[in-house]
């Protein structure tokens, strides 16, 4: 699985774009409303983490036996 995720307003987001519609499936594009390239390295209140959180969960497997050790 793939997420690609770029600010609304970064000169990188054809990039993103391009290699989103590039790539097999399963994948996802997400586009940070009102952020630039650079925003979402240190701006805490633009970075998706929910979007994150989801993808993960939805793609990783979790193991119990991992953390009762």
């Amino acid at each position: 699985p793939m997420l690609f995720i770029a600010g609304e307003n970064a000169h990188s987001r054809e990039f993103s774009e391009e290699a989103y519609q590039l790539a097999g499936q399963p994948k996802e594009l997400f586009i940070v409303p009102g952020a630039g390239h650079v925003d979402l390295y240190d701006r805490v209140n633009l970075i998706p983490f929910d979007k994150l959180t989801k993808f993960f969960r939805d793609n990783l497997k979790y193991d119990e036996s991992i953390t009762s050790r």
